[in-house]
């Protein structure tokens, strides 16, 4: 498993704070989706190697937890909130104007690589539907025209993706 030196000391330093190493399953997890982005077979082996486990232990922490992706996706997670007052907001016509400019589907990623899209469940700002994260940053009131923005943004580099998929 390929990661950075700062990754491997962070989990190095957090197994033996648990009495229990199964216990580091989830944050290992984590660690390793933030730095490539998904969870691949070769992750859930040398997480299973490195705690002692065997890896369908943590193939069934992967599959269990939804944030949890098993698949490369784009340079950036594009996040659609479609909770009850995002909904009514507007935000499947937002998610439609991410799709036709991405030309991509919900739950895929764009030919070009450059996002991935999905829904999911609240945000917590429902004050300011619809709400879209774009990786870690939150955009309120992104209508259709904002949608088409954002894309246009992330195309000229204006947005930073949360990590280098390299």
């Amino acid at each position: 498993m390929n990661l950075k030196p700062e990754t491997l000391s962070k989990i190095d330093q957090l197994i033996p704070r648990y009495p229990d190493k199964r216990s580091a399953t989830l944050p290992l997890l984590h660690f390793i989706q933030e730095e490539h982005g998904w969870i691949s077979n070769e992750a859930i082996e040398w997480v299973a190697e490195k705690l002692e486990l065997q890896p369908i232990n943590v193939y069934e922490v992967v599959t269990f937890y939804p944030m949890f992706k098993q698949k490369p996706g784009g340079k950036y997670a594009v996040k659609v909130c479609r909770t009850l007052s995002c909904a009514l907001g507007g935000a499947y016509k937002t998610c439609k104007a991410f799709q036709e400019s991405l030309d991509c589907e919900v739950d895929g990623t764009s030919a070009d690589g450059l996002a991935s899209i999905e829904y999911v469940e609240c945000h917590a700002n429902c004050g300011k539907a619809p709400v879209v994260m774009i990786d870690e940053q939150m955009f309120e009131g992104v209508d259709e025209n904002a949608a088409r923005q954002l894309v246009e943004d992330m195309r000229a580099g204006k947005i930073p993706p949360a990590r280098d998929n390299a």
